[in-house]
């Protein structure tokens, strides 16, 4: 625990007033937990055929000066296979204690990291074993046949068409084009290279979830829901869901998050957890919905709920004309004197646990125009197709995939917290010393939703808030290594900052000559 938080909790009881810590960027960089120290070794066995035949890896994780998660090693552990038909898997997975500020999840915790190396791995065979990358991917994908596929290392994927998936952002993509682009760019003196990777994530978040949906006598549904969001439009996505399920208007239906006073029980959101958990809830809490609408409409128009029907979200009671949709039904109620057991009104407090995984999965591939005299490296194409199995609200989705890319890309080609080796001592203060991309350094992104629902829930919702991340780093390197190939350069190390990349092509250079750089 940070001392400034006891100091803050200490200062307001103190002083009887909310106190509020704000640290500065500097103290962020020396004392927030980072993200991504992963290192892989990793070794692929193929028959002459090219099919895979087994894989060994070892992950070493640094979780620095002490543990507060071991997130990233273990959730990147049971995909360390990718998306692809590998019989046979020998995996070591390691924490280690150094110098370094603690290491915690950071979006799409391990699975960037793993997806990282069985990528570049498969790049690397590719161009060892003389096949076309793309061939060799085809020949080794995962079939949705094969579905629900458990893979070597114990984990059982939902569903998925990952072939048609990669099929699909080759064209968006337009990869048959690549050539002439490449042509295009050389005559510039710039080196053009094209990515491709594809990524399996998983995704269950903390068990527990509940849910409280109440229909008011103000022709308003309320819901009271445990998540906590921060920009993932669960407001509009969860209003959706409710919308539909009752028939009623989106703007009749507010959601509750946030407040402890009313909040009673919650997980949070993370995990790419909160819509499969909340459409759960709330398709799991209709019937008893429906069966108090049908208590409260007999009791209004004088009969028993088995002679109250509802269809296309109306109450209709036999033999009679009067029908109402559930804002009417909690409305009209308030005017009548209900039994005891009714008093509540239409409402349901309703609790799940969810211990079933979902995969989302897509592809993605990207294109870089490299300086080689400078080292620069501008990304000029980004495609993806991603498996969100059913998609709520394709917007917020597509919002999601794009911040998600961003941050891959951040990490590949910018983002790196450098410290001394010696000491530990962090050599990052600011942004200054710190590159994020920004909106001009990006190109626009061209991005599909795939909807292969998955088998585990009422709706079939998998998660769509970190796959863009997920697969973003090896895209990148990928696309980066393609550019350089003429150089002899086989492998990149993050980020490739114009330093790496022009010291990369100097070694290059040198080694060819048998001279040291």
């Amino acid at each position: 625990v940070f001392v400034e938080f006891a100091l803050v909790l200490w200062a307001a009881r103190k002083l009887g007033r909310p106190v509020k810590f704000t640290a500065t960027r500097s103290e962020a960089f020396l004392t927030d937990y980072q993200g991504r120290d992963l290192v892989s070794r990793v070794e692929l066995a193929l028959a002459n055929n090219g099919r895979f035949l087994a894989m060994r890896a070892t992950n070493i994780s640094n979780v620095g000066g002490y543990c507060v998660s071991l997130s990233p090693l273990s959730k990147g552990a049971g995909l360390i296979v990718g998306p692809y038909l590998i019989p046979h898997a020998a995996l070591r997975a390691m924490a280690v204690f150094t110098n370094t500020m603690p290491t915690n999840a950071y979006r799409s915790s391990g699975r960037p990291e793993v997806t990282f190396a069985i990528e570049r791995l498969v790049d690397t065979a590719a161009e060892q074993l003389g096949i076309d990358r793309i061939e060799l991917r085809r020949k080794n994908l995962i079939r949705p046949e094969a579905m629900p596929y458990r893979n070597a290392v114990g984990m059982t994927y939902d569903s998925g068409r990952y072939l048609e998936n990669m099929e699909r952002a080759m064209e968006i993509a337009d990869w048959k084009g690549f050539e002439q682009r490449r042509r295009a760019a050389a005559k510039d003196g710039k080196l053009l290279g094209r990515g491709l990777a594809y990524y399996v994530e998983s995704s269950i978040g903390a068990p527990n979830e509940q849910a409280r949906i109440t229909v008011q006598p103000q022709r308003r549904v309320d819901v009271i829901i445990g998540t906590q969001p921060s920009g993932q439009g669960h407001e509009t996505s969860f209003a959706q869901v409710i919308s539909d399920l009752l028939h009623v208007p989106l703007d009749s239906v507010k959601i509750i998050v946030g407040d402890t006073d009313v909040v009673q029980v919650g997980g949070g959101s993370h995990s790419g957890r909160s819509l499969r958990h909340a459409a759960t809830l709330f398709t799991k809490a209709l019937p008893e919905l429906i069966a108090q609408g049908k208590k409260v409409a007999a009791t209004i128009v004088r009969s028993t709920p088995d002679q109250i029907e509802f269809a296309d979200g109306r109450f209709s009671a036999r033999g009679t004309n009067r029908t109402f949709d559930f804002l009417e039904l909690a409305e009209e109620a308030a005017r009548h004197e209900l039994p005891q057991e009714l008093k509540g009104g239409i409402a349901v407090v309703t609790d799940h646990e969810m211990h079933d995984p979902v995969f989302p999965n897509g592809c993605a591939i990207c294109e870089v125009e490299i300086d080689p005299e400078t080292g620069g490296v501008a990304l000029t194409r980004y495609a993806s197709v991603d498996d969100v199995g059913r998609c709520i609200n394709p917007l917020i989705v597509h919002g999601q995939t794009h911040g998600a890319i961003a941050q891959g890309v951040g990490q590949a080609l910018w983002e790196h917290c450098y410290v001394d080796r010696e000491f530990g001592q962090p050599l990052v203060g600011s942004l200054m010393d710190y590159g994020v991309p920004r909106a001009d350094t990006l190109p626009p992104f061209v991005t599909e939703i795939a909807e292969v629902l998955s088998p585990t829930n009422p709706l079939g919702i998998k998660a769509g808030g970190e796959g863009g991340t997920t697969g973003a780093p090896a895209v990148v390197t990928s696309a980066i290594v393609d550019a350089l190939r003429d150089y002899g350069v086989r492998d990149i190390k993050m980020p490739a900052t114009p330093y790496n990349v022009w010291k990369t092509i100097q070694d290059s250079k040198a080694a060819r000559k048998g001279v040291k750089a």
